[in-house]
C-alpha cells in the first residue's frame, strides 16, 4: 500500500529538504517580482507572507525544533490562513441549492422501495464496495438484548431498528459536488463517476444500506436532496455552511458546502440544534461545528452528537492551525453536552500522529475514546496507544501528485458512558480497485465509518 503521510518532524528526511529547498528559491523568486510591482495585490502580499510564515515552520521541524505552537501569527495572516476557503481573488458565485429539484418522491418509502429506485438510476453501473461489521468481542453474545443482529452487506439490507439501548452512528465525508468535479483532481476517476446525478444514488444507497440511527456529513453542498430523500425513511436533518466555502468560487456551484446531522424520528426527540464557526487564537476560521442533544424517545436518555470538518492540507502550521480548531470545538461540545454521553464525528484531516488526536483523547472533562481503535474489550484508558490501533486508512485517492492513503476520519465517544459493540470494516485495495475511490462503485474519496454503540446502565441524564 501506498502512504503519503505527514512527515513527523523527527523525520524530516533528504526529500523534504530537497522540496523545502525549492519552495523557498520559488517564493524568493515571487517576494521579489511582488515587491518590484506596484500592480501585486495585498492578496497574493497575504499569500506570500502566509507561505513564508509556513516554511518557517517546516524549517524549524528540519532543525527538530518546535514548530509554531507557541507562536501566534499576526491577526491578517490569521485571517488569509483561516478565514479563506478560496484562497483566491476570484468573485463568489452565490447560487441557491436547487440543482435536485427534479427529484419527485413520495413523502414515505419503504427502505426496499428506496434501494430499488437507487438500482434503477444505477442499473448500469457495477453493484457499491461492499463490507462487513466487524463486532466486540463478547464471552456471552445475547442478540435479546439489543445488541447488532447484523453481520454482511446483504443482511444490512434488510430493516433494521437498533434497541433503545443502543445507537447506531454513520460519520462520512460525502464529497463535495463541486470541489470533486472542479478542484480535486481525480486522475483516475472516470467523468460518470463524478456527475452529481449518478453520484446522489450512490451516495443514498451507502447511506441506507447500514440503518443508521444518526448520520453525520461533510461536504455537503446538496442538503436539500439529502433531506428529501431521507426524509421518506423517517429521518429530519439540520445544516451548518462553512462561512466562506470555497464551493462558492467554483462556476455551477450548488451553494456552500457544510457539516449535516440527521436522526432518525421514529427513535429520537431534537431537543435542540446548536452551531459553532471554529475559532483560532480568537479568530473565526472558515470551519464548522454542529451539535444535536437528542432525546430517545422510548427511554429519555439524552445523548450529545456532534460533528466536524477541520482545516485540510499539510505543513507544520496547518497542523497547528487544526489543534487550534480542535480545543475549540472540545470547549464548544463540552460546554452543549454537560453531562450527557458524547458522540464526535467528524474528517480531522489529520492522522493520528498528529497533535489534535491526542488533544481529543486527553480532555480531562469529555473522557474521550476513538471508537474504531477500542472495538476489542479493555482499549477504552490505553490512550497512548490508540492511534496505533486505528484503521490503516479512511481515504484512499489518487491524483495527479500521486496516491495519497491517509486516516483523517474518525468517531470519538463518551468511554465511561458506551460501550462499542461493532464498527463497520475498511474494503481491502483489491475491494477498491486500481483507481481508488472516488469510483464508479463508490461515491466518495472518504469511506463512511459505521459504529454501534450500547449506553451503559450507570448512564443517566441527571444533572442536565
Amino acid at each position: 500500500m501506498s502512504s503519503m503521510e505527514i512527515t513527523p518532524a523527527a523525520n524530516f528526511d533528504k526529500n523534504n529538504a530537497d522540496t523545502l529547498r525549492n519552495i523557498r528559491e520559488s517564493l524568493a523568486l515571487a517576494e521579489t517580482l511582488a515587491k518590484a510591482s506596484l500592480m501585486t495585490s495585498p492578496a497574493a502580499k497575504r499569500r506570500l507572507a502566509a507561505r513564508q510564515l509556513e516554511i518557517n515552520g517546516m524549517e524549524n521541524a528540519e532543525n527538530g525544533e518546535s514548530s509554531s505552537s507557541s507562536y501566534v501569527p499576526p491577526k491578517q495572516l490569521l485571517l488569509y490562513l483561516v478565514r479563506m476557503g478560496s484562497f483566491t481573488s476570484a468573485t463568489k458565485i452565490l447560487n441557491d441549492d436547487c440543482q435536485d429539484n427534479d427529484v419527485q418522491l413520495p413523502e414515505r418509502l419503504s427502505r426496499l422501495e428506496l434501494l430499488e429506485h437507487c438500482s434503477k438510476a444505477l442499473f448500469h453501473l457495477p453493484s457499491l464496495v461492499k463490507r462487513s461489521l466487524k463486532y466486540r468481542d463478547f464471552t456471552n453474545y445475547d442478540l435479546n438484548k439489543g445488541i447488532l443482529q447484523l453481520s454482511s452487506i446483504s443482511e444490512i439490507c434488510s430493516d433494521f431498528i437498533s434497541g433503545p439501548q443502543n445507537v447506531r452512528v454513520l460519520q462520512w465525508n460525502i464529497l463535495s459536488q463541486s470541489l470533486g468535479v472542479m478542484h480535486d483532481n481525480f486522475v483516475f476517476c472516470p467523468d460518470e463517476a463524478l456527475e452529481w446525478k449518478t453520484r446522489r444514488y450512490r451516495i443514498i444507497e451507502e447511506i441506507i444500506s447500514y440503518c443508521p440511527d444518526v448520520i453525520c456529513l461533510q461536504e455537503v453542498d446538496h442538503f436539500n436532496f439529502l433531506k428529501t430523500v431521507l426524509g421518506t425513511q423517517g429521518y429530519k436533518g439540520m445544516f451548518f455552511p462553512k462561512p466562506d466555502s470555497p464551493c462558492l468560487y467554483i462556476n455551477g456551484n450548488n451553494g456552500p458546502d457544510g457539516c449535516a446531522i440527521f436522526y432518525r424520528e421514529d427513535k429520537f426527540d431534537l431537543v435542540r440544534m446548536e452551531s459553532r464557526i471554529l475559532e483560532v487564537w480568537r479568530v473565526q476560521s472558515n470551519q464548522v461545528a454542529l451539535v444535536a442533544i437528542l432525546r430517545i424517545r422510548e427511554t429519555g436518555q439524552e445523548i450529545c452528537v456532534s460533528t466536524t470538518h477541520l482545516k485540510a492540507k499539510t505543513g507544520a502550521l496547518l497542523s497547528t492551525l487544526r489543534n487550534e480548531q480542535g480545543k475549540d470545538l472540545l470547549e464548544f461540545v463540552k460546554v452543549q453536552a454537560e453531562n450527557r454521553p458524547l458522540i464526535l464525528c467528524g474528517d480531522f484531516n489529520a492522522e493520528p500522529s498528529e497533535p489534535i488526536y491526542m488533544t481529543v483523547l486527553k480532555h480531562n472533562d469529555l473522557k474521550l475514546a476513538s471508537a474504531y481503535a477500542n472495538l476489542k474489550s479493555g482499549f477504552e484508558n490505553e490512550i497512548t496507544t490508540s492511534g496505533e490501533r486505528e484503521p490503516p486508512y479512511t481515504t484512499w485517492k489518487v491524483r495527479a501528485e500521486g496516491e495519497a492513503c491517509h486516516t483523517l476520519d474518525y468517531i470519538f465517544y463518551s468511554r465511561d458512558k458506551f460501550m462499542v459493540n461493532s464498527v463497520l470494516e475498511f474494503p481491502s485495495g483489491d475491494e477498491i480497485g486500481e483507481g481508488r475511490v472516488p469510483s464508479l462503485s463508490y461515491p466518495s474519496d472518504h469511506f463512511s465509518l459505521l459504529c454501534d454503540f450500547r449506553i451503559n446502565d450507570n448512564s443517566t441524564s441527571e444533572n442536565i
